[in-house]
């Protein structure tokens, strides 16, 4: 859709936009966000900087390695256009970026979905005023149509030793249940079938508004996460729950996985298990009470699947803390876990917490890390063999497809590998009976 400049009788072209977003699922949204405004106000959004009007670079900036990935795409924008906006985390240190890349038009940073947009408009004025037909109820989306994050949270108020997070985007600031409860409702109305909620602190919503109720239908809501998973979990469609940090609240929400309202699936960045490093994190330093946790979720769900992620090579990590943390994994048999190398991030007091433990043995610990949750991580796969399950077809080919069942999440678990009788269409639920497993994936039959 384009206005008519009335004095040239000719169509007024809409500006492009060309839009790199980097960064985690949060990151996601913003840029969601930010592309929706935009849309509304007759920017075209394109695939290729070549022949945008401007480029629009969401960057990273927790680890260096994300700050490296973020600067080398600023300067592919450049490269390839010249005109290019900056925002997201890195944009919280403009200097950063602007000593890197002095050629860059603006610099903003995270959250700042204002400021971006102002940016877009003084570097290319819109061809008219907003017209909000222009995009669909639910927003711009970046995900498949079939899924979709649902952010119910912005910042976080934890301290942990090793994390920037409240530095770059502030404090915890939840929105209020009817406004998350809204949303999740345009996006179910438009086709998605699975809600992965998502925000730097989840299990903490509804903390800084004291539990405020809003609003919602013929009802008050309160601001609280088991509240706002039960009501999410009335929606009928799959319900994912990222990001949660294991206060003892979380054990409220594992009946409403055992009842079938929301997926059995918790993902908790339980970073370490050795009681030293857990308090040097400023994290929750007791490794018995949290096995017992994770024991009491499974007796309560037997189908609960957990995914973590640690970090090895803390400053101040002694071979006896990482063969605790190797001791844990054991017990806990969790399914998913992902590990990280310590790397210092600028600003962090964990930096100057202990002497570092050298490369070679953060590298070392890490494939030992890994070798140990291979091996558990296939043993839990395997004792689905044999078993049905309900999938969601992401990708498809005809008579193959891969999709997910409740205990993998997109982008970061394993996937099933399906082979069916009849056509798969992506975005479908399929029943299957699971055939094979290998280190990380299942190969399953579609049986309806």
């Amino acid at each position: 859709m384009s206005d008519v400049d009335l004095a040239a009788g000719t169509p007024k072209a809409s500006p492009k936009i060309s839009f790199v977003s980097l960064g985690c699922p949060k990151a996601l949204v913003d840029s969601e966000r930010i592309l929706t405004q935009l849309r509304a106000e007759g920017y075209e959004i394109t695939r290729s900087h070549t022949g945008a009007d401007v480029v629009v670079v969401n960057t990273c900036g927790f680890l260096d390695s994300a700050k490296a990935e973020s600067l080398g795409a600023i300067g592919e924008a450049l490269a390839e256009n010249g005109r290019v906006i900056v925002t997201g985390c890195m944009g919280a240190n403009p200097e950063e970026i602007r000593t890197a890349h002095p050629g860059v038009l603006a610099v903003t940073g995270p959250q700042a979905y204002e400021s971006v947009v102002a940016a877009v408009h003084e570097a290319v004025p819109p061809a008219h005023d907003p017209f909000l037909d222009l995009v669909p109820p639910q927003g711009i989306k970046l995900t498949p149509r079939h899924y979709a994050y649902l952010k119910i949270s912005e910042g976080c108020s934890n301290r942990c030793t090793f994390c920037i997070i409240p530095q770059l985007r502030g404090d915890l600031v939840s929105r209020p249940a009817a406004d998350v409860l809204r949303e999740a409702e345009r996006l179910v109305k438009a086709g998605v079938k699975e809600l992965l909620v998502i925000s730097q602190d989840t299990s903490a919503y509804g903390v800084d508004l004291r539990y405020a109720a809003s609003p919602w239908q013929d009802r008050e809501v309160r601001a609280k996460f088991y509240d706002l998973a039960k009501e999410l979990g009335d929606f009928g469609v799959w319900v994912r729950l990222h990001y949660v940090y294991p206060y003892p609240h979380v054990d409220e929400v594992i009946p409403l996985m055992a009842e079938g309202k929301i997926l059995p699936y918790l993902d908790i960045p339980f970073q370490h298990a050795a009681p030293n490093v857990l308090k040097a994190m400023r994290r929750p330093a007791h490794q018995e009470k949290t096995l017992a946790r994770v024991r009491g979720w499974r007796d309560m769900c037997p189908d609960l699947a957990i995914r973590s992620t640690f970090i090895v090579g803390f400053p101040g990590e002694t071979e006896e803390d990482f063969t605790l943390l190797l001791d844990f994994l054991d017990e806990a048999a969790l399914d998913r876990v992902g590990c990280f190398k310590y790397e210092a991030v600028a600003g962090a007091p964990a930096n100057d917490i202990a002497a570092p433990v050298p490369e070679e043995v953060k590298e070392e610990r890490w494939h030992r890390f890994m070798a140990r949750q291979q091996a558990i991580s296939a043993r839990r796969l395997a004792a689905r063999v044999g078993r049905r399950a309900k999938v969601l077809v992401d990708k498809t080919n005809g008579l193959t497809a891969v999709g997910r069942a409740s205990w993998d999440a997109p982008e970061i678990d394993g996937v099933v590998h399906l082979t069916g009788r009849r056509p798969i269409r992506a975005g479908e639920f399929v029943s299957v009976k699971i055939d094979r497993a290998d280190a990380y994936d299942l190969h399953a039959t579609v049986t309806g």
